[in-house]
């Protein structure tokens, strides 16, 4: 969940975190993107994809009123219901728990959304006529398409781990869980001076702050501590940089190794697991259960992270290339399909594990995790896991259902998704059409954007929950597929500007067009540079 500030890593943007879950991503290796694809389209070229002429500005947009409508990120087109493909075929029934379930949250966010959840508590939730015609009746349908106008995109999937672990130490449980660490200090990236000098900054509660004015010659000074600039990555999703006291110093907050080297004696220890290898992809998933020996089971969802980048080991294939391609694009990570790629059967063995989108090399080392204030006889330090990323968690409430995602509320499987927040808010409906794992079928369905991730970047990017259990595991390691989305937003809706005729569009976006980066910038939903 890509919880994910999931937030993914599954980072929920509470997980960014959770998700904002979070986790949040920097640069991870640089392969060059794959030649354009020959294959036929997912769907027969109708009149929806045939872009519209451009509105003219209005200094805002409005939904059901404008035909087409531009952020930094994407383009968002008007089409008819009957030109998104399965529209009439989907049932309505299966998606209509998770879109009430997002009412409990949109409800509260202005007049629009209001009536229109209102409104949805009066029809029948059984019926998918019902369901379909409150739909076509509420809102209006919006292709995105990313800032060159493509609508191709690509989904991938997750789903929900389940790890054998202990309440207490004693092997084979030796991998301690974290929960969020109480040293842990917070700054907002936008606050920090530019550049990589040395600034002086004070601690006020979980938050530091840089003093402007003051130079190094002050640092000494009580309730004062040195910031080197030079050591903070600033690009995280939620903008947040992850710092530690030392002495008299201010750190980036500690990396995996050292974590699980040294421990993390300020974060308490919410159970111990059996495998290194599961509880990495469990980070990053963003949640995941942990079953006790009683048969109780623990539900834990993602926490924080540790700010440092996310730099996974990707697997490579016999002639030494990546087998799931990743490269770098505004100091992000940006997953790219890879034609050809071996690995689509879902098979784990004992080299490579297939993750969100990934193809990640599993550690060689399978050693015990020192443990503070424990001695284990024998033991060899460190996971052999060499991302520096880390991924703390909670203990989770949720009802039965899936687990709780970036927007607050439980996920629902097969009808829940992970995006990018800057185009597609959390909470509102969208359309994916893409094909099934595996069979290569088409997969077109109504789905809620519940989710977030660090690794989900990109206008035309979803991230697809399979829920929990062994099959919706295998079915998330083999997604990863080109996929088309359609936004569904209430009529009468402002958002963002309209775009502007004759705006030239390049690679990094519009130019000439004072254009918002967030489709709706919503207050801790859309982080706003």
């Amino acid at each position: 969940m890509h919880t994910s500030p999931s937030p993914h890593f599954a980072l929920p943007l509470c997980r960014t975190a959770a998700v904002i879950a979070l986790a949040l991503l920097a640069a991870c290796a640089h392969t060059p993107p794959p030649a354009a694809s020959t294959a036929a389209p997912l769907t027969p070229t109708t009149p929806a994809t045939t872009e519209p002429a451009p509105a003219r500005p209005t200094g805002g947009s409005v939904a059901g009123q404008a035909r087409t409508f531009s952020t930094q990120l994407a383009t968002y087109t008007s089409v008819g219901f009957d030109a998104v493909p399965g529209w009439a075929r989907d049932d309505f029934s299966e998606s209509w728990p998770a879109f009430l379930g997002s009412c409990k949250v949109l409800n509260g966010r202005g007049a629009e959304w209001k009536d229109v959840c209102d409104r949805a508590l009066k029809v029948d939730g059984k019926s998918t006529q019902a369901i379909r015609g409150f739909f076509e009746r509420e809102f209006s349908a919006y292709q995105i398409r990313d800032d060159d106008r493509k609508p191709d995109g690509v989904v991938t999937g997750y789903f929900e781990p389940e790890i054998a672990g202990s309440r207490t130490y004693g092997a084979p449980f030796i991998y301690p869980v974290y929960g969020q660490p109480e040293d842990m200090l917070f700054v907002d990236a936008r606050r920090l001076p530019a550049g990589s000098g040395t600034v002086a900054a004070k601690v006020e509660g979980r938050n530091v702050i840089v003093q402007s004015g003051l130079s190094t010659r002050d640092m000494g000074a009580p309730g004062l501590y040195a910031l080197d600039l030079s050591a903070i990555t600033r690009d995280t999703l939620d903008r947040k940089v992850r710092l530690r006291i030392d002495g008299k110093r201010l750190l980036p907050y500690y990396t995996r190794e050292e974590i699980e080297t040294k421990g993390a004696p300020n974060a308490k220890v919410l159970a111990f697991v059996s495998s290194a290898t599961a509880l990495y992809e469990m980070q990053i998933q963003g949640s995941g259960r942990i079953k006790l020996p009683s048969g109780e089971i623990v539900r834990v969802a993602y926490a924080e992270q540790n700010g440092q980048p996310f730099r996974p080991t990707i697997a490579r294939a016999a002639n030494g290339k990546p087998r799931s391609a990743v490269k770098v694009r505004g100091g992000s990570l940006e997953l790219t399909l890879d034609d050809g790629d071996d690995e689509d059967t879902g098979a784990i063995d004992n080299s490579v594990i297939r993750t969100r989108g990934f193809t990640l090399a599993r550690p060689t080392a399978s050693g015990a995790v020192v443990v503070p204030g424990r001695r284990t006889a024998g033991a060899v330090t460190g996971s052999g896991i060499k991302d520096p990323s880390y991924v703390f968690f909670k203990e989770s409430t949720s009802p039965a259902g899936g687990p709780v995602g970036a927007f607050g509320v439980p996920l629902s499987a097969g009808r829940s998704i992970a995006v990018d927040p800057r185009s597609t808010p959390l909470g509102y409906p969208v359309f994916v059409s893409t094909r099934t794992p595996g069979s290569g079928a088409p997969m077109q369905r109504l789905t809620i954007a519940q989710d977030t991730g660090g690794a989900i970047r990109g206008a035309v990017r979803a991230d697809y929950f399979f829920g929990n259990g062994q099959q919706a595991a295998t079915n998330a390691r083999r997604m990863k597929e080109r996929g088309q989305l359609w936004i569904l937003l209430p009529r009468g809706l402002a958002v963002a500007q309209a775009a502007v005729s004759g705006a030239i569009r390049t690679r990094g976006g519009p130019v000439g067009a004072n254009l918002p980066q967030c489709l709706v910038p919503t207050e801790g939903v859309c982080v706003d540079d």
